[in-house]
């Protein structure tokens, strides 16, 4: 039996909802990452992890700056003195051009001691301190690197995108015959991937996608050539195969950390898997990740809502979080509302990022008419939103993202 640890998406870099830390002037939210990372590298020591597998994403994107490379390469660096690291590619890390080099390929690069990294569809022989793993990588999909025949040729997006799932499913199935013909017999094969599949259900990172997404039949991840699938790309954890007798678990690990409103009651984490041929059990472990909390306060008609607001405040768990109060008045209850007495309560929650935001109801007339001298900047921003035929709970969240620069600077500490 081989204890593997899988985890994904790691995105180092993204400071949204974050603030400068006055001590080594990097953003908070970095610190919030780095934090989970070096979770993970205590379980895996204590576990004593035969192999880690990290399927795809390191970085917000693909030109990470030296400090949140070096921040990265230290805790891989922890991980490989323990044991084997298998690194793949995702879309975040991957350059423009075929030619260019990933965010990752440094390690191979350096051929740094107990890194793979995956770039190509292959087969690896890993050995690890309790046996060897056969290790199938099949980094995130690009036309460049799977369509570079003539069929490609003149072809519409939509034939573009039949020709592509067709390239990566034919790479899968060999992936999966020649693990199955892999000797010896009896060593477990896992096989890492980074890309969306069929039945998943999506998250955030809808939000920070790059490229169009093509999608993967379970059946082409779901076959006795593998013991366990790890999986990168969408941020919220699943087991795409749970309730199947006898089927092969095909996992999404999900981020570590939250990357905004959306993900607000996901647990992450990474999984803890005993790996063995035929008879592979696994786990999810989740990680002390920064709370999100939404409060929505409903004070319409209330002749003084500031109590009520306040309250909400000091009675909700809100220490450490990153919080959004988005408060439902009519005219005459917004009129009543004092935002400095709200943000001082904030501050005393000891809250660690928090935005204020105000929906207020108005007649159709006023709100939606030809003249809009009479409308805040949030509400001018809302319509223009709206006109976009955007969801009304994508509209929620865009205009939570621009309250601080409407109404000044929302953020604690």
């Amino acid at each position: 039996m081989v204890k593997l640890l899988h985890f994904a998406d790691f995105h180092l870099g993204v400071e949204l909802y974050g603030k400068t830390n006055a001590q080594d002037g990097i953003n908070s939210r970095i610190h919030d990452f780095c934090a989970r990372l070096d979770e993970l590298v205590a379980y895996a020591t204590r576990e004593q992890a035969d192999l880690v597998i990290f399927a795809g994403d390191a970085f917000k994107n693909r030109q990470p700056n030296p400090t949140i490379q070096r921040e990265f390469a230290h805790r891989v660096s922890d991980l490989a003195a323990r044991c084997p690291v298998v690194l793949l590619i995702g879309n975040h890390d991957m350059a423009q051009s075929e030619h260019r080099a990933s965010s990752i390929d440094i390690y191979d690069t350096l051929n740094v001691p107990g890194v793979l990294v995956g770039s190509q569809y292959d087969l690896y022989d890993v050995e690890t301190p309790s046996g060897k793993v056969f290790v199938g990588t099949a980094p995130y999909p690009i036309r460049q690197t799977l369509l570079k025949d003539s069929r490609a040729q003149g072809k519409s997006i939509s034939e573009l995108d039949a020709l592509l799932l067709e390239a990566l499913i034919g790479e899968l199935d060999i992936l999966g015959k020649r693990a199955e013909n892999a000797q010896p017999a009896d060593a477990p094969r896992v096989l890492v991937g980074h890309f969306s599949v069929s039945g998943a259900e999506l998250g955030s990172e809808q939000g920070i996608m790059i490229g169009r997404d093509t999608i993967v039949p379970i059946s082409a991840l779901d076959t006795p050539a593998w013991d366990y699938v790890a999986l990168g790309h969408i941020h919220k954890h699943q087991n795409l195969t749970g309730g199947r007798q006898g089927a092969t678990p095909v996992v999404y690990a999900g981020s570590m950390e939250r990357i905004d409103f959306g993900e607000e009651r996901q647990p992450k984490g990474f999984c803890w898997v005993d790996l063995e041929r035929g008879k592979t059990r696994w786990k999810f472990v989740p990680v002390r990740s920064r709370p999100f909390v939404t409060l929505r306060i409903d004070v319409r008609g209330e002749i003084d809502p500031m109590p009520n607001i306040l309250a909400a405040i000091h009675e909700a768990e809100l220490a450490e979080a990153v919080v959004r109060v988005i408060l439902r008045a009519d005219v005459e209850s917004e009129k009543l509302i004092r935002d400095a007495p709200i943000y001082a309560a904030l501050k005393d929650s000891k809250a660690s990022v928090y935005t204020l935001s105000k929906e207020v109801e108005r007649s159709a007339r006023s709100r939606l008419g030809d003249v809009p001298e009479g409308l805040t900047p949030h509400e001018l921003l809302e319509r223009y939103f709206v006109s976009l035929n955007y969801s009304p709970e994508y509209v929620e969240d865009l205009l939570t993202y621009a309250a601080p620069f409407l109404q000044g600077d929302a953020e604690g500490g």
